[in-house]
């Protein structure tokens, strides 16, 4: 039965990290001096924090160390963390995601489970064998995470190495411009020897954390402009009383939903395959369908929201200007919302 009720932990984990989000993350992230667009430096500290919440290990088993979660409650962390600041949320899912590919690798889990700033990348190269050793090389683009990242799982035909940050032969150049959250960079692999036992085998497909970004984005940018509407008074009353801006935001809360409506069924059936062979979900790339829609509707749902602070809404200073620069982000960073669609279309054809 496709059931999107949550468990009692599933809502003590969200409760747990919104709190956190209000009280730790937010004030800082909407600090005047963080709203610059291009002057956006990374919260580290407070990645810190948010790890010994455990929030890096949210998915990896609970034998080795971590929570164990499943795929829709790693996507309601992730929408809890973006709603205060995107950056912390891209760079955390992302190592949430590549945590669990440690489980069978006791030093490197032990490595990952003493340091808060312990971050994992995906990156891609081509591997030889040299002796006992497999030799990596290749340049790899766009690098989640790569300027954080102190293990990088490397894909390869041979299967997925765990090649360290500080081993010979790996160098990381962050990526200039701001179209991705978090970080972001290019790692250059030269001759870089890694043992035959930190082989870790095959990492399947990665559920991308965009559409559940945009998620918290868009809901940050609907509570402020909601806030603002029931304070700003025009004409003898709280503009929220005006026809035209409560339709707007009920086009907003519409949007909002409908979009968490798709990201949670999406990670439902990640977590529930069985419904698809049943036939309960159709036989159909949800997660495509998430990423394609979810950062669409959640742009428009920002730009509508902006409107209700009239100018002020496109000020460089204003949250809401964040928060439009940051729906943009999620609709055009990595394949972004067209990448999607082209993997929907493609299933389709089939």
């Amino acid at each position: 039965m496709f059931d999107l009720r949550l468990s009692p932990e599933q809502l003590e984990i969200r409760d747990t990290v919104r709190d956190f989000v209000e009280r730790e993350i937010r004030p800082q992230a909407l600090a005047p001096a963080r709203l610059e667009a291009f002057e956006r430096p990374l919260l580290t500290s407070l990645l810190e924090a948010a790890s010994k919440l455990g929030l890096r290990a949210l998915a990896l088993p609970e034998d080795a160390g971590g929570a164990g979660a499943d795929a829709l409650t790693c996507a309601i962390v992730t929408e809890e963390l973006a709603a205060g600041d995107p950056d912390i949320a891209a760079v955390l899912a992302h190592t949430a995601a590549l945590a669990p590919a440690l489980s069978r690798h006791e030093s490197f889990l032990s490595q990952f489970a003493r340091d808060d700033a312990f971050h994992l990348a995906l990156a891609d190269g081509e591997a030889s064998r040299s002796g006992g050793d497999w030799v990596v090389d290749g340049t790899s683009p766009a690098v989640a995470n790569a300027p954080v990242a102190k293990l990088f799982l490397v894909r390869t035909r041979a299967g997925t190495l765990l090649v360290p940050r500080g081993a010979p032969g790996v160098s990381v150049r962050e990526q200039a411009g701001d179209w991705y959250h978090g970080s972001c960079g290019e790692v250059s692999f030269s001759g870089c020897r890694v043992p035959a036992a930190d082989l870790a085998g095959a990492i399947g497909p990665l559920a991308s954390p965009l559409p559940a970004i945009s998620l918290g984005v868009g809901r940050a940018a609907y509570e402020a402009a909601l806030a603002y509407a029931k304070i700003r008074v025009q004409g003898g009353k709280p503009i929220i009383g005006h026809q035209a801006i409560a339709a707007k935001l009920a086009g907003v809360a519409i949007h909002l939903e409908v979009a968490r409506a798709a990201v949670w069924r999406a990670a439902w059936a990640s977590d529930h395959p069985e419904a698809v062979a049943d036939r309960s979900l159709p036989d159909l790339p949800l997660a495509a369908v998430a990423s394609a829609f979810a950062p669409e509707a959640v742009l428009r749902a920002v730009k509508d929201a902006a409107e209700c602070f009239g100018a002020m809404g496109v000020m460089r200073d204003m949250p809401l200007h964040k928060h439009v620069r940051d729906a943009r982000i999620c609709l055009h960073s990595g394949r972004g919302s067209s990448g999607a669609r082209l993997d929907l279309a493609a299933a389709i054809a089939e």
